[in-house]
């Protein structure tokens, strides 16, 4: 009920008035049954925005930390979430992944549509990064088709760090459905994994038109903070030139 409430009533009017999104391909995204839609993440109002375009609704696997924050924002983002339907999951450990995959296989058996972003984390840059093989795991294990998506002018209305977003039309653009019942029963295949997470990614990468990197955007981000911060621990010193003897002439070091 609360689900219906936000898309309806609250938020979505809302987001639609702030936003102005333009939708495209939304005849892509199956009327019933179960499907994924898998799509890019540049912007915490992804969430939002695409939930309340579709006709249907849809289970995102959020991450644990919606559901865990401390204090009073913490509980009411908790109380948001959970009341929404999303489901937390825990990206950290050895079993985070299956965790991860037998939450949305449940979603899948209920014919319903499940949300996954395949990079695994928002993009830091507006790039699109290398996406984990999740999702074809469960597109294999539930025999399900997936259906790309690209959220666009997102990063440029709300980018990583920014609580209140610019008010900005964006575009959400969705693609045929893709089917992989082809590799039906090879889930357990790093090779077809790969294959069929690439063909996903590249699906996304033609709608958005963004920047791509065949890296996992949680390394990239890792290098990128560890680099900042040996330069804030060992800052570089301008090199000397040379330096004066008293009489104005300057000599060598």
């Amino acid at each position: 009920m609360f689900y219906y409430l936000l898309k309806y009533v609250v938020l979505g009017p809302l987001l639609r008035l702030l936003f102005r999104p333009r939708i495209e391909g939304l005849e892509h995204v199956p009327a019933s049954g179960a499907a994924i839609v898998a799509g890019n993440h540049l912007s915490f109002s992804d969430h939002f925005l695409m939930p309340a375009v579709l006709k249907r609704r849809i289970t995102f696997l959020a991450k644990a930390e919606y559901f865990t924050g401390p204090g009073i924002k913490g509980r009411l983002t908790a109380a948001f979430f959970r009341s929404a339907g999303q489901i937390p999951v825990d990206r950290s450990g050895k079993e985070a992944g299956q965790a991860a995959i037998r939450e949305g296989l449940g979603v899948l058996s209920k014919d319903e549509l499940l949300g996954i972003y395949p990079e695994g984390t928002r993009s830091h840059d507006g790039r699109l990064y290398k996406g984990k093989v999740g999702v074809a795991v469960m597109a294999l294990k539930a025999g399900v088709p997936v259906v790309p998506c690209a959220m666009i002018g997102t990063f440029e209305a709300q980018p990583p760090g920014k609580v209140i977003p610019r008010l900005r039309p964006v575009v959400i653009r969705f693609g045929e459905p893709l089917d992989f019942s082809r590799y039906a029963g090879m889930e357990n295949e790093k090779a077809v994994l790969r294959a069929i997470t690439d063909e996903i990614m590249y699906a996304i990468l033609t709608l958005s038109e963004q920047e791509y990197v065949d890296q996992y955007a949680a390394v990239v981000k890792a290098e990128e903070e560890a680099a900042r911060e040996k330069a804030r621990r060992f800052p570089r010193l301008p090199l000397s030139r040379g330096r004066t003897d008293g009489t104005g002439e300057g000599r060598p070091v």
